[in-house]
């Protein structure tokens, strides 16, 4: 027995030696064929997105005009795990959300929070001297960068860059205004000290002590002393009517988010940018541009002041279930999945459509929700209601794609050898049982279709595999889809 079990062991140890030899032979055999399909597949998809786009292409005609508040600040870009260990702050055993930032431990387990999953989030620090040091220990990495930031400024460059001329209301320094595109121009007053904004990008598979990130994105943190307070929005109130916009933009707000106001400063503010927006004729449309809220009580603010007056949203995947919990009825959700599906963020927008306009047709008040935009990583879904002001919906979902890899690569000329797709090949509709599957087509990737008295129209992003840079991401996809609705 002795002989025929080591006979035995021999022809399984042969056997595996043989399996991982076939294996191996079969994948070194087949690769340059897979690679050459997927090569293929990605050069028809990039081809038919840029067919696509050009479909609606805005140049020689008038140039649209768009007035977009509020504020703005320089980024600083740096490698957020580089920036973390300069400082000597060591990861935590136990990740922690925190609504702002007041030491370094909480620094370190809100972006340990944050970190694995790769999930975009932005945070308020009430310590100055925390900031301070942050701010000193950025300025001295070896790979920093300074840019123009703020999702009014980001939108307005984009936007300019597409073909429009912008109003911008902000308070900036003369350094800040002169990198501006002269197709932009701004409204408020100087600032000596502009606010500054750390953004702490890391790729795909960083690491953090124990802790290793699924996707490249950024955790944000401020310490702002002018945005908050909407500086602005006296003279681009003023100017606003003069220049007769197409579309007004509003982002920024969340620069509100855990500042510490005194009391009914808040409210007040923001009951002033509602009175803005109700006086905007209806033949222009409004643009709400969500961000990183973790504030219930500002959310509820923005819900009864701000959003009843926006016909256009735009969000990303963790904003989108975030609004939708609150108008719910439940608490602030904090970290979503940050690759949904896409019968799921489909479903959530259907409701979210749904409860917005719900709320619109019971107050009778502010304006009905006739675009939706949701920006997620693997690709762009847009809701249009049939018969509104918004046109070009499938080249608008294919230029939010584009403009995705475009920025995230820092190149307006995208390269298939540095993308690669990662939505599924084919995806369901909704999560309801027997939903219909829709196939992606290399050569009409952009697929479209009406439900209720809406199109929906989803494209797949080509993701950025060389990634340059995440932050302002959502404010260039945004953008680039309402350039071409308008």
């Amino acid at each position: 027995m002795a002989v025929e079990g080591g006979s035995m062991s021999s022809r399984v140890k042969y056997g595996t030696v043989v399996s991982l030899v076939v294996v191996v032979f079969a994948y070194w055999y087949r690769s340059p064929v897979q690679d050459a399909h997927l090569d293929e597949r990605l050069d028809n998809v990039l081809s038919s997105l840029l067919r696509a786009e050009r479909k609606a292409d805005i140049n020689g005609f008038t140039r649209p005009r768009v007035a977009i508040g509020f504020g703005g600040c320089v980024d600083i870009i740096v490698d957020g795990v580089a920036l973390l260990n300069k400082i000597g702050l060591q990861p935590r055993a136990q990740p922690l959300h925190h609504d702002y930032i007041q030491n370094a431990d909480q620094l370190a387990q809100s972006f340990a929070y944050f970190f694995p999953p790769g999930a975009a989030s932005e945070r308020f620090v009430v310590n100055e001297t925390l900031f301070s040091q942050l701010v000193e220990a950025s300025r001295e990495l070896p790979d920093n960068r300074w840019s123009v930031g703020g999702n009014a400024p980001v939108m307005a460059g984009r936007m300019a860059e597409e073909g429009c001329d912008v109003l911008l209301g902000g308070n900036f320094s003369p350094d800040f205004t002169d990198v501006l595109s002269q197709h932009i121009t701004v409204v408020g007053k100087t600032v000596e000290e502009p606010d500054i904004h750390l953004i702490l990008e890391y790729p795909a598979g960083a690491t953090w002590g124990q802790y290793t990130s699924r996707r490249a994105n950024r955790y944000i943190v401020h310490s702002d002393d002018h945005n908050p307070y909407l500086a602005s929005i006296e003279e681009f109130e003023r100017e606003l009517q003069g220049f007769k916009p197409d579309l007004v933009v509003v982002g920024g707000l969340q620069m509100m988010d855990n500042f510490p106001f005194k009391q009914g400063e808040r409210e007040a503010l923001l009951g002033r940018l509602g009175g803005l927006l109700s006086s905007v004729g209806l033949e222009t449309g409004v643009h709400f541009e969500m961000a990183s809220f973790v504030d219930s009580d500002l959310l509820g603010d923005l819900q009864e002041l701000v959003l009843p007056w926006a016909d256009s949203l735009g969000m990303n995947e963790q904003e989108l279930p975030n609004l939708l919990s609150l108008l719910r009825g439940s608490t602030v959700t904090v970290l979503s999945d940050p690759n949904p599906r896409v019968a799921t963020v489909l479903d959530q927008m259907r409701e979210l459509y749904r409860l917005v306009n719900e709320r619109h047709r019971g107050s009778g008040r502010g304006r009905r929700l006739t675009r939706l935009h949701v920006h997620t990583l693997a690709f762009q879904a847009l809701a249009v209601a049939r018969g509104s002001r918004w046109k070009n919906t499938m080249s608008a979902t294919a230029k939010a794609s584009l403009t995705a890899n475009r920025h995230v690569c820092g190149s307006p000329d995208i390269d298939p050898d540095k993308a690669k797709l990662i939505m599924d090949e084919s995806f369901s509709i909704s999560r309801r049982e027997g939903s219909q599957r829709i196939h992606l087509r290399d050569t009409r990737p952009v697929s479209c279709w009406d439900e209720d008295d809406y199109q929906i129209c989803v494209a797949p992003v080509l993701v950025c595999t060389d990634v340059h840079q995440t932050a302002g991401g959502g404010d260039n996809i945004s953008a680039a889809g309402l350039v071409l609705q308008i």
